[in-house]
């Protein structure tokens, strides 16, 4: 039955607002949750008004953190698998094209600690090495919509933080990168059981364009999270954001 009220009828669009409503569905769709019924809080604005949209758009992103972040259990385990499920070959993601994969100086290669901590002296590689390690066969899940099993080792992020006298009672713990990436996540998925500074792939060395040498492993995230080729790690009561968290990605993004 139709509506024959026209004031309660949804706004006419012209050809490119429609465009701009799917692009903007699409969006929500990327950002790990936030639902399709959230596009209602558009119909009041003009599309053209991109700071509007965008107002609408991160209120609604933060408003999902908070939910995640809610409903998040920091001893939930995420699912492991049999070494027989193993994705062969393992796909190779980035925001540049893996012949632009950085290479790093393993002699000149330091883990710089920063922020919240007690103990702020750079790491070598062989120290961490050095620490109880971990081992796991768990699933990678891309935003874009693929997703890869793969068995990494390293140590647990929790135990580090523990190392260099972390305040394990902040916010957050950042990561910045090689390849000019950063990102960051919340304390209890740091210190989630599950999530590791990988060392290793596949029981070898961390190949160059899996993260070489160092990489965060965290499979109660979205792949996005999971930074490679780490360079620093700091901790902080302020929110540090992320490469495509600053874009308008979910920043919780759990799985």
């Amino acid at each position: 039955m139709k509506d024959k009220n026209p004031s309660r009828r949804a706004p006419a669009l012209e050809p490119d607002q429609k465009k701009q409503l799917v692009n903007l569905q699409r969006r929500l769709l990327l950002r790990s949750g936030l639902t399709l019924g959230g596009v209602a809080m558009l119909t009041g604005c003009d599309m053209q008004d991109g700071d509007r949209v965008d107002k609408v758009l991160w209120a609604m992103s933060r408003w999902n953190d908070r939910v995640q972040s809610w409903l998040f259990s920091g001893q939930r385990l995420a699912q492991t698998y049999r070494p027989d499920q193993i994705t062969d070959p393992f796909p190779f993601n980035a925001f540049y094209p893996e012949y632009n994969t950085p290479i790093v100086d393993l002699a000149d290669y330091r883990l710089e600690v920063s922020g919240k901590v007690d103990k702020k002296a750079p790491w070598t590689l062989e120290q961490l090495q050095r620490l109880p390690q971990q081992s796991q066969i768990t699933r990678l899940i891309c935003i874009e919509g693929w997703s890869a099993i793969g068995q990494w080792g390293g140590v647990p992020l929790k135990l580090f933080l523990q190392h260099i006298g972390a305040d394990l009672n902040a916010r957050y713990v950042g990561f910045k990168c090689a390849d000019r990436y950063y990102s960051s996540i919340d304390m209890a998925t740091a210190l989630h059981p599950q999530t590791i500074l990988a060392l290793d792939f596949a029981g070898k060395a961390l190949p160059e364009e899996y993260g070489y040498p160092l990489r965060l492993r965290v499979p109660t995230k979205l792949g996005f999270k999971n930074a490679k080729h780490i360079a620093a790690i700091f901790v902080s009561d302020t929110n540090p954001g992320g490469y495509w968290e600053d874009q308008g990605y979910n920043w919780f993004s759990g799985i």
